[in-house]
């Protein structure tokens, strides 16, 4: 499967800069949907003051995805790679 790789920045309360990708089919080109897998994510973190947005998230270009993020974005959509300050 090809994914489209949104690369993501959000500004965490203490300062630091939280920086994850998002993987979604490549079909999926609507920001929107993207934003909302993203803010599913955030959530699930326990950051509910942010909202995603073209500033924080923008599409940085696509690959082939690995079994285990085909089988995540089968079951939910999409996949988070958590890269930096992400605990």
């Amino acid at each position: 499967m090809r994914v489209s790789v949104w690369d993501t920045y959000v500004k965490r309360d203490d300062g630091r800069i939280m920086h994850f990708d998002i993987l979604v089919p490549s079909e999926v080109t609507d920001e929107v949907t993207v934003f909302n897998f993203g803010n599913e994510y955030l959530k699930r973190k326990s950051i509910n003051n942010k909202m995603l947005s073209a500033k924080e998230c923008r599409l940085c270009h696509m690959e082939q995805a690995t079994q285990e993020i085909e089988q995540d974005i089968l079951n939910k959509g999409y996949f988070i790679i958590e890269m930096e300050h992400c605990d």
